[in-house]
């Protein structure tokens, strides 16, 4: 599963991306778990709460994070919010 970070995010995490080995759907809830663990010590749980959600290209919104499942070889990217238009 590829997670990518974008902007304060990618900052944040020091990478642009990560690859999580999973063996079947897991939920965000439990994605964002491994993402906060993969980085400790950093800033990235702070910035992950303002940031957009998409999994694959479909915005996740106001949904719970463990109501949303994440399908093997699907990606999910971390925006944060940008300043201009």
């Amino acid at each position: 599963m590829l997670v990518r970070y974008w902007a304060s995010a990618r900052s944040a995490a020091g990478v642009d991306s990560d690859t999580f080995a999973v063996d079947g759907p897991v939920s965000l809830r439990d994605l964002l778990d491994r993402v906060v663990a993969a980085h400790p010590g950093s800033r990235l749980p702070q910035v992950l709460e303002v940031c957009s959600v998409l999994v694959g290209d479909r915005p996740v919104s106001t949904q719970d994070p463990t109501d949303v499942l994440v399908a093997p070889g699907a990606s999910v990217e971390f925006l944060p919010p940008f300043a201009g238009g």
